[in-house]
């Protein structure tokens, strides 16, 4: 090897004098020097795959435009990976394309140009790895001429007022400046914080993909609550929007949502009420069911064609009905809030306690402005003013966005993860104008990843002090199941609806359900899963199903309680049973008391599907000057304390973190679960603070486990004279 000279000539010098200097016997040897590199750092074990080096210079020449417009089978292959990733976790992606900041940036010229890039993305999702549609949600070049003439894509005489919000996010209040300070700032805003799609150079289009799921199972869900003030036409609005046709004016399009024949006749709900709307698998168009009788779509077909599906919570706006609505909010785990405001009525009454609500959970929000048809300008420009004012106060720090077209919808949808956007939306359910922006944005409207993420931090949070007290080992991520609603189904038995907040479940599957009047838990199996009315053999965290009990009666289950999964390998209920407790900590702040807030003071506290009274049993302000000033026993509104609360009636299951209301007439109050007090904890406390006098309503206890005890005396009496009947009959 030592008389053998490699050169390579095109590195220093032309071919003519490399033959020069290269020896004759030598020529055929000579090789190209990134192949020979490639070759000694792989005999040397310095690279793993050298062979990669030429395809990924190939791939470094070929452009983003060159790969949309002139795809190849190279070009395919690369974007399937990119794509994968992109829709991998949350099933959906929005892809921008153009004059736009990121990965797919480029220049738009020609006028074919999306159309071709729509086909080249339509043979990339038609892969079997990917298994998805692609459909175009906004082009601007196709919007130029309505832009020129409508002075940008915002009604620009409520722009001005409800577009951007100052961008602040400190807590003191700013002081008032003069004129052309606050023009000089809400033009950087506008630039800054919201901005556009218009306001780029140069052509954009952006491109909705989302992932065909196999089943039921793996059918996109979001969870929409809609509430508003009585009489703003939430019943109408969903009515409008899973039914295919507007209303008359006079109510038709709701009376297929109503439950009862009392809601029937006042026009008023009274409960809540469920509605669904699903996006089909080919272009994400909207799946509706019809109200005649003779041609109804079902849910189960609505679902088995649809690759999203928008589950409504239909709130009742009444005052009287306020619990039904909180309990809806806390219980029914929304991802957003769709408040409805009628336009000749404002912002007015129940409406800011929904609003207030939301903002107590920690749910986004977006507003819809009905009955703009019936309305007169100078009345709506006015409700304009009030909402504006209301969601930029210091109280709802919102950034109210104006949606009108296409593009606002576009931009409003992909910003809306930001929980201080708030996309308004003008409605009339009569003319029907606003109702296909409204549709599109539900329809590109992103899963709420945030709510799953906390709960699941909450769910290793007690599993881990599980583990410490116990000092056994870790497990996985367990099932947690939350009740809301209980029916009998004749043939079937009982049936609860919730929602799972972690884990998995499949039929079959053995859990803890829990906790009864005891706080003790028992075995439950699971029959049969209903998604939608749809059975299914599995379900996961974030969908809301029904679950058919074996063996368990309607009497052993309440609103509130919930199914666990049992930890690995457990054999012994009595030693793995889940914590309860009658007494946790919280931090809370008071919304509004007309008085003072003391110890004793009881109040009904919503935390997820837990409603119960509670009584306090001891404040310790966060504030040192307030406690000195006011007492540190005593709270009002606006003070921030830590409170231990107890249960009146029996012990619940929740977790630290989770958010809790506490509400008592027109006393209002949010807080977060700091800690649940162990029995020997509790027992201490309690006797500490009260003073040596046990603060346990032992009446209440024990009139109910008479009830339970005579209830289970009756259902021994009756299996007795059951088997004493049949034992006659066999004996004769």
């Amino acid at each position: 090897m030592d008389d053998i000279t490699y050169r390579i000539s095109t590195m220093s010098m032309g071919k003519t004098d490399a033959a020069a200097v290269v020896p004759a016997s030598s020529t055929k040897y000579a090789v190209d020097e990134s192949l020979f590199d490639a070759l000694v750092d792989q005999a040397t074990g310095a690279t793993t795959n050298p062979i990669e080096q030429p395809t990924n210079l190939v791939e470094r020449q070929r452009t983003l435009r060159q790969r949309l417009l002139e795809a190849l089978s190279e070009d395919i292959e690369y974007l399937v990976g990119v794509i994968n990733g992109r829709i991998e976790e949350e099933g959906e992606a929005i892809l921008e394309i153009g004059a736009c900041s990121g990965e797919f940036s480029m220049d738009l010229d020609g006028d074919d140009d999306a159309s071709r890039i729509e086909r080249t993305l339509g043979m990339v999702v038609g892969d079997p790895r990917i298994n998805a549609f692609v459909s175009l949600l906004y082009d601007s070049g196709c919007q130029e001429e309505a832009n020129a003439n409508g002075g940008g894509h915002m009604d620009t005489t409520y722009a001005r007022d409800i577009n951007v919000a100052d961008n602040d996010s400190g807590g003191g209040e700013k002081k008032r400046r003069g004129k052309q300070g606050a023009a000089s700032n809400k033009k950087q805003n506008e630039q800054s914080s919201v901005g556009s799609l218009t306001t780029q150079q140069g052509r954009l289009a952006v491109f909705l993909v989302r992932r065909k799921p196999s089943g039921v199972e793996q059918m996109l869900e979001v969870r929409v609550a809609v509430v508003g003030n009585v009489d703003a036409g939430k019943s109408t609005m969903l009515g409008v929007l899973t039914q295919g046709h507007l209303d008359d004016g006079r109510g038709r399009a709701r009376v297929a949502l109503f439950r009862h024949k009392h809601e029937i006749d006042s026009g008023r709900t009274s409960s809540v009420g469920l509605e669904i709307l699903g996006f089909d698998k080919l272009r994400g168009a909207p799946i509706r069911h019809s109200p005649d009788a003779h041609r109804r779509l079902g849910w189960d077909a609505v679902c088995s064609r649809s690759s999203k599906l928008l589950a409504f919570l239909d709130l009742a706006g009444h005052e009287k009905y306020l619990k039904t609505t909180v309990f809806g909010m806390a219980g029914g785990a929304p991802d957003y809030v769709m408040l409805m405001v009628a336009a000749n009525a404002g912002l007015t009454g129940m409406a800011r306690e929904h609003l207030g609500l939301a903002l107590a959970l920690g749910i986004p929000v977006f507003v819809v402005i009905t009955k703009i048809d019936m309305c007169p300008s100078n009345v709506l420009d006015a409700t304009l003013k009030q909402l504006t004012k209301v969601l930029r106060s210091s109280g709802c720090r919102k950034l109210p966005i104006a949606v009108r077209d296409r593009a606002s919808v576009v931009m409003a949808a992909t910003r809306f993860v930001n929980h201080r956007v708030c996309p308004v939306f003008q409605i009339s359910n009569v003319t029907g104008e606003g109702v296909d922006c409204l549709q599109t944005f539900l329809n590109i409207l992103p899963v709420n990843r945030a709510l799953t993420a906390n709960s699941n931090k909450q769910q290793q949070q007690q599993q881990q002090e599980t583990v410490d007290a116990q000092g056994s080992g870790g497990q996985g991520q367990q099932l947690r199941y939350e009740i809301n609603e209980i029916f009998n189904v004749p043939y079937v038995g009982t049936v609860v609806s919730g929602v799972i907040v972690s884990g998995r479940m499949e039929p079959g599957q053995t859990v803890w359900m829990g906790p009864d009047f005891h706080g003790n838990f028992t075995q439950a199996t699971l029959k049969t899963i209903h998604r939608k009315r749809v059975d299914v053999q599995s379900a996961h965290a974030g969908q809301s199903v029904s679950i058919a009990l074996k063996r368990v009666a309607k009497s052993q289950v309440r609103k509130g309680m919930v199914l666990l999964g049992k930890p690995d390998g457990s054999t012994d209920i009595g030693q793995q049973q889940p914590q309860v407790s009658m007494t946790f900590e919280a931090e809370v702040v008071v919304l509004y008391h007309s008085t003072t807030i003391t110890k004793r003071y009881q109040a009904m506290v919503h935390c997820g599907s837990v409603h119960q009274t509670a009584r306090v049993l001891s404040i310790e302000q966060a504030d040192a000057a307030a406690a000195a000033g006011s007492g540190s026993s005593l709270l009002r509104t606006g003070d921030r304390a830590k409170v231990l609360f107890q249960f009146i009636r029996h012990p619940e299951y929740i977790l630290p973190g989770s958010r809790l209301i506490f509400r008592e007439g027109r006393t209002k109050g949010v807080g977060k679960v700091l800690r649940v007090l162990s029995k020997q904890e509790e027992h201490d406390v309690v006797f500490r603070v009260t003073n040596g006098t046990m603060a346990f309503d032992h009446r209440s206890i024990k009139a109910k486990l008479e009830s339970m005890r005579h209830h289970q005396q009756s259902q021994a009496a009756v299996a007795a004279t059951k088997a004493a009947m049949a034992a006659g009959k066999k004996a004769g």
